[in-house]
């Protein structure tokens, strides 16, 4: 098994910094309504579609208690909502709404243009080199690439589910 070399952990620890303090600033008004936790909820269902509780949990890396907890709240926020899978009455589901699929591409422009201004005071040679790194770091954790993200709420069928099956229609929340 490989071991992390002492000096890469120090690198990749003081860029999570500078990646959190972006990513705190480019959820902007969002972020009085919505703590990192909640939108880390919201990317997870964004990049890979409807979730049942405990799959969320786990790519949280929270217990399914806590996953629910936080969904109860973004769904009162409006921002996800809970339905059962027609295939499977007795799966409930979590899918990013209309809303929260917005609050995620807003937050995405903003972070983008931020990384943007910081990649710019780099020559061009370092700025590849950073982005192959990251590119591989984000791969090595399981980060699915914003060019495989399913479309939208509102680019597909209401009655779509997780892997693509049928969903039972009903208000949003209502579960």
């Amino acid at each position: 098994m490989n071991t992390a070399e002492e000096s890469a952990v120090d690198g990749v620890l003081a860029a999570s910094r500078a990646l959190i303090a972006m990513a705190t600033r480019s959820l902007g008004a969002a972020a009085e309504e919505t703590t990192i936790a909640q939108y880390r909820a919201l990317v997870v269902l964004a990049s890979r579609g409807p979730q049942r509780m405990v799959d969320l949990a786990t790519a949280l890396g929270v217990a399914p208690s806590t996953a629910g907890r936080m969904c109860d709240r973004l769904v009162r926020k409006g921002l996800i909502r809970r339905h059962r899978a027609r295939v499977d009455r007795r799966a409930v589901l979590v899918s990013i709404t209309p809303a929260g699929r917005q609050v995620v591409d807003q937050a995405t422009t903003r972070r983008r243009a931020l990384i943007a201004e910081i990649l710019a005071s780099l020559p061009a040679g370092r700025q590849r080199a950073v982005a192959e790194a990251l590119r591989a770091f984000a791969e090595a954790a399981g980060e699915v690439p914003d060019s495989q993200w399913p479309p939208s709420p509102a680019d597909q069928p209401a009655s779509v589910g997780a892997r693509g099956g049928p969903v039972s229609s009903g208000p949003e929340g209502s579960l």
